[in-house]
Formats: C-alpha cells, sequence, structure tokens
C-alpha cells in the first residue's frame, strides 16, 4: 500500500482515480527528470569554475610576461 502526502495530508495510492493515478506518474517522471537537470548543472557549475579557474592562470601569466616586457 503505497502513500503520498500533498500539503501535509497523507493519502492512500491505491484509492486514486485512474486520472489520479495518470497524474502522479507524470509528477513522479518530472521529478525525475528534475533531478536529472540539477545533478547536470551541478556538473555544468563545476566545469564553468574549473575553466575560469584555468582562464584567471592564463591571464595572470599574460600580465606578468606584460609586466615583464615593459621592465
Amino acid at each position: 500500500m503505497s502513500r503520498i502526502t500533498v500539503d501535509g495530508v497523507e493519502y492512500n495510492t491505491e484509492d486514486l482515480s485512474d486520472n489520479g493515478k495518470a497524474q502522479l506518474a507524470s509528477l513522479q517522471f518530472l521529478e525525475v527528470q528534475m533531478k536529472k537537470l540539477q545533478n547536470e548543472i551541478a556538473v555544468f557549475q563545476t566545469a564553468r569554475g574549473t575553466y575560469m579557474a584555468a582562464l584567471k592562470a592564463e591571464l595572470e601569466k599574460t600580465v606578468s610576461t606584460d609586466d615583464e616586457a615593459s621592465d
């Protein structure tokens, strides 16, 4: 017997109509897809941070090289 809680009220999923079960299945599918996207975003944010750090390191080399050239 599966149960869900909506707005603080617990429901038995077996008591849902066919339409209610379809809505629940759609909601569960969306929750899974949203979690996947959140995980992808976390990966992209990590990669962005890595690329930004690499870019900053390159920029610092450029600034150092420019400073040495002007001396």
